[in-house]
C-alpha cells in the first residue's frame, strides 16, 4: 500500500484553473485527506482545501474524487488500484473561491427561508411531550452533516443554475419532511411550502441524492417521494377536490394582499423577487419573527465575506488579528458558556418573566 501514488488535483480560483499532477507518499491506512494534507506539507503549502473534524462528521472536507462526489476524510486510500489515477477536484455545483475551495453560501441562504420549527402556543417550555416512534421517525432526518453532497450531486442545480433560485435541494426536503411529520410542529402548510416555494415538483427522484450521502440517509424513498404522495392528495385527489367543493374548503391557504395560493410567492420570484423568510406566509410579523436569532430579540448578523486580495487570498496578517473574520451568528454581546434557556428555540415565550 506505500509508496508514491500519482494524483490530479484542480488548481485555480473562479477566474479558471486547471489539473496539475503530483506524486505523493501514500502509507498504509490513509484516506485522500491525509494525502492533500501531506501535498500541502510538501509539494504545494498553498493548496486551499476545507476540513475540521476527520472524522465524518462535519462536512467540511467536501469534494469530487474521481468525479464521485464524497468526503475526502471517509476515502480511503484502499479503495483505489495502486496504479489508479486519483483525481481530485472542487464540488462542481458551487462557485469556485480557490482549488478545492467553493462557495456554499447558496445552502445557507435556503436554510434561512425554511421556516423554522413552530411550537403550539398553548404549551410552555418543559410541556412538549412526544412518542417515541414520533421520535424515531424524524431521527433519520437529524443525522445529516450537512456536507452538502446531495445538493452538489442534484442534477436540477447541478447542470440548470438557472433553477436555483426556485429549487431548495434534496438537503431542505427532508427538513421539510422532518418538520411535517413532526407532532408538535403547528405550522400546518409544510407540504404546500415544499410544493411552491422549494421546487419539490423539480425532483424527479433519480435517488442521486441518496448514492452519495456519507450518513445513508435514505433522503429519496423516506423524504421526497412521502412528501411528494402528500402533496398529490392534497392537490390533485379528486376526493379532496370534491370535499373542498361540498365544504367550501380551499385546498390551498390564503396568502396576503389578496392571493389565493402560495404558488403565487414561486412566480414573484421567478420574476426577481425575493424569498419570503417567513414560509411563504407574506405575514409583516413572520417576516420580523423569522429574522430574529436564538434568543429571539436579537438581529441575525449579515454574512461578511473575509478579506482577501484580487485572487482571492486570505493574508497571512488576518490570522494575527484580535477580531473575527465575520459577526458571530450569536451576537456580538454573548457571552459563554451561554445560560441553559438560550441554547435553543424550544418557545418563543421562553424568555418572558413567569408568574
Amino acid at each position: 500500500m506505500g509508496g508514491k501514488r500519482h494524483f490530479r488535483v484542480w488548481r485555480g480560483d473562479e477566474s479558471g484553473g486547471e489539473l496539475q499532477d503530483y506524486q505523493v507518499e501514500v502509507n498504509e491506512g490513509e484516506v485522500v485527506l491525509d494525502v492533500i494534507h501531506r501535498l500541502q506539507a510538501t509539494d504545494a503549502p498553498d493548496l486551499a482545501c476545507r476540513w475540521n473534524c476527520k472524522a465524518g462528521k462535519c462536512g467540511s472536507c467536501s469534494m469530487e474524487i474521481n468525479g464521485m462526489p464524497k468526503l475526502g476524510c471517509m476515502t480511503r486510500m484502499s479503495t483505489f488500484e495502486e496504479n489508479e489515477t486519483v483525481t481530485v477536484t472542487p464540488l462542481r455545483t458551487f462557485p469556485i473561491i480557490r482549488d478545492l475551495v467553493t462557495d456554499v453560501s447558496f445552502n445557507y441562504e435556503k436554510a434561512r427561508e425554511t421556516p423554522a420549527f413552530a411550537p403550539p402556543a398553548d404549551l410552555a417550555p418543559g410541556e412538549y411531550r412526544m412518542q417515541q416512534v414520533d421520535v424515531e421517525r424524524s431521527q433519520e432526518f437529524r443525522k445529516c452533516i450537512e456536507c452538502f453532497l446531495c445538493q452538489n450531486t442534484c442534477h436540477v442545480v447541478r447542470d440548470h443554475e438557472e433553477n436555483k433560485h426556485a429549487f431548495a435541494g434534496p438537503r431542505y426536503f427532508i427538513r421539510a419532511a422532518e418538520l411535517d411529520m413532526h407532532p408538535l410542529d403547528a405550522k400546518t402548510d409544510r407540504k404546500e411550502y415544499a410544493q411552491s416555494e422549494q421546487g419539490l415538483g423539480f425532483c424527479n427522484i433519480t435517488k442521486c441524492c441518496t448514492e452519495v450521502c456519507p450518513e445513508h440517509i435514505k433522503i429519496t424513498d423516506n423524504a421526497i417521494i412521502p412528501m411528494k404522495e402528500r402533496v398529490v392528495d392534497r392537490r390533485y385527489d379528486p376526493l379532496v377536490w370534491l370535499g373542498s367543493k361540498i365544504f367550501r374548503r380551499p385546498l390551498t391557504e390564503t396568502v396576503g394582499h389578496g392571493e389565493t395560493s402560495v404558488l403565487g410567492a414561486v412566480h414573484a420570484q421567478a420574476k426577481g423577487g425575493v424569498h419570503s423568510h417567513a414560509g411563504g406566509s407574506h405575514d409583516p410579523h413572520a417576516e420580523v419573527e423569522a429574522q430574529h436569532g436564538v434568543n429571539w430579540h436579537r438581529q441575525v448578523p449579515k454574512p461578511t465575506a473575509p478579506p482577501v486580495d484580487e485572487h482571492g487570498r486570505l493574508p497571512l496578517t488576518e490570522l494575527t488579528f484580535d477580531r473575527p473574520a465575520a459577526p458571530s451568528p450569536f451576537g456580538d454581546d454573548v457571552t459563554f458558556p451561554m445560560p441553559a434557556e438560550h441554547l435553543n428555540y424550544a418557545h418563543p415565550e421562553q424568555d418572558e418573566t413567569k408568574h
